[in-house]
């Protein structure tokens, strides 16, 4: 009988397949996985029923399907949803000592001084808005913040162009980063020190971690989708969004466009939650008198942004007859200063200081450094 049981050998091997209490949580994690995919399973079939059946109205089954995926969702996350003040206690002193004691930040640095001092970087976590009326230079400074994160920081940013291509965006970047004039790029009229100078930059640029996504009108579902995929392949520490506006919410037509925005600030700002980032998302603000400084309320008519955002930077700068004669002076020389505007911090001060949009290189500096690369004084020219 033991020989046709396979022999005493092979019995004794079956003692170390019993299974043991010593396993019961990584068991507990199968049945947890195999239970998730049957109500995945079942969900996604009744979707598709739903789906065919033309007697359902197709906003509410779309809208059932995504409360029903988000509620499977929270059950994955399980217990990871709350904590212990006891374990929080003692992961917020552990971190507060370390920051303390090694001088590491806990946001992402945009290496202007005036901005890291009332931020002190950007946050993980964090929904940012960067609002301003057309041709302030939005999409500008955005770029500048990544230059400054890629090459000054090693950061790994992610960047959403809505609205520009990715090679429009290259050579922005090239032309921010050698300092060459960007008219001299988009003629093709050169010198020989200049293309000199974006060959150089375009090697510091090669080894820097950006990625660059641009899908005009461009699905919300797929921006988060495409987001992942960033996150889980490539680790990225920041996303810049260019713009908000040039979303597809993918919602019905008949729902007016602020309540289309309201539904993306809002998915942005889980999305930031979600990936453990900072989500940097560009905002178009409706156009005020000259002179007329944008402010906070300027948002309302964006849906929920202004309560969504964490972070409010409104951009400011004279462009009519109010600049003084220094600020018209500067302009010719390429330098427009611009007035930064911390509208809204949730978890900081807000303020007002300047930095200066140098146009001939399409990038923005601190005041104190832009007289460099005024016309005539460009070490590249």
């Amino acid at each position: 009988m033991v020989d046709q049981c396979g022999g005493l050998s092979y019995i004794s091997t079956l003692t170390s397949d019993v299974p043991t209490t010593t396993n019961a949580a990584y068991y507990a994690k199968i049945l947890k996985a195999l239970s998730q995919r049957r109500k995945l399973l079942l969900f996604a079939s009744k979707l598709k029923d739903n789906a065919f059946d033309e007697s359902h109205d197709i906003q509410k089954v779309i809208d059932e399907g995504e409360q029903s995926l988000s509620k499977l969702s929270n059950e994955t996350a399980g217990s990871d949803n709350y904590y212990s003040i006891k374990d929080l206690i003692t992961t917020t002193i552990n971190d507060i000592e370390m920051r303390s004691t090694s001088g590491v930040k806990n946001g992402f640095e945009t290496a202007y001084a005036p901005l890291d001092s009332i931020t002190g970087g950007f946050k993980k976590q964090e929904f940012i808005i960067v609002g301003a009326r057309p041709s302030i230079g939005k999409t500008a400074f955005a770029l500048s913040l990544t230059l400054n994160m890629i090459v000054k920081k090693k950061y790994r940013v992610a960047f959403f162009s809505l609205e520009m291509s990715a090679a429009s965006l290259m050579e922005r970047l090239l032309t921010g980063h050698s300092r060459v004039d960007f008219s001299h790029i988009r003629k093709a009229t050169l010198k020989n020190s200049e293309m000199s100078a974006i060959i150089d930059a375009s090697s510091s640029l090669y080894e820097a971690e950006l990625y660059i996504q641009d899908t005009p009108n461009m699905k919300l579902m797929e921006l988060r989708a495409q987001a992942r995929r960033m996150k889980l392949e490539h680790d990225i520490q920041v996303i810049f969004i260019d713009y908000i506006g040039l979303i597809d919410a993918e919602a019905d037509a008949r729902i007016p466009r602020h309540e289309q925005i309201s539904i993306i600030s809002r998915s942005l700002k889980q999305l930031a939650r979600e990936l453990d980032v900072p989500v940097v998302c560009l905002c178009q603000v409706g156009r005020q008198a000259d002179g007329v400084e944008p402010k906070l309320s300027d948002l309302r008519d964006s849906g929920s942004i202004e309560q969504d955002a964490d972070v409010v930077i409104l951009l400011h700068r004279d462009v009519g007859k109010n600049r003084t004669d220094d600020e018209a002076e500067r302009q010719k020389n390429n330098i427009q200063e611009t007035k930064i505007i911390m509208a809204k911090n949730r978890n900081g001060e807000t303020g007002v200081f300047s930095l200066a949009f140098v146009s001939n290189i399409v990038r923005f500096e601190e005041m104190e450094f832009s007289h460099k690369y005024v016309a005539g004084n460009n070490p590249n020219a």
